[in-house]
């Protein structure tokens, strides 16, 4: 997914091709902002809880951990319009809502699971990288 523009030139959406241009003007384009969704923090958690199987709201708020009931509520009500989570209310006492993934949803779950485990995979890596980079830096403030 590449920005690219000619010089003075603000990129255009372009829904036909996975590589598209995408609008960076002030508007968010409608790409942009499902991805910010899809890869929000509470939104990645989400996807890759319920690709294992349906919850319930509370069985998802204690598997996920350390989300507030607000901002888990948010997240699957921005998942739902985006049609990746489904939402089945059952009218029975006490209600009963159970969350499952949409086709939609299991497509992008499980591209976000591959992200994870490929961060989880290179985190040693990513944590050479970064002592690398604080040694080069502390030693550019010591030759100061």
């Amino acid at each position: 997914m590449a920005v690219s523009a000619v010089a003075g030139e603000t990129p255009k959406a372009s829904p036909s091709s996975a590589t598209g241009k995408y609008d960076i003007g002030e508007e968010m384009c409608p790409y942009r902002l499902v991805l910010e969704h899809v890869t929000s923090r509470w939104g990645v958690l989400v996807l890759i809880e319920l690709l294992e199987r349906p919850y319930r709201f509370s069985e998802l708020r204690r598997a996920i951990g350390r989300v507030s009931e607000k901002m888990l509520t948010q997240t699957l009500q921005t998942l739902e319009r985006d049609g990746l989570v489904h939402r089945d209310a059952k009218p029975v006492i006490p209600p009963r809502v159970d969350y499952s993934l949409t086709d939609l949803g299991r497509e992008a779950a499980a591209q976000v699971r591959a992200l994870a485990l490929w961060t989880s995979e290179r985190m040693g890596e990513v944590e050479e990288a970064r002592d690398a980079y604080d040694a080069r830096k502390a030693d550019s403030r010591t030759r100061r």
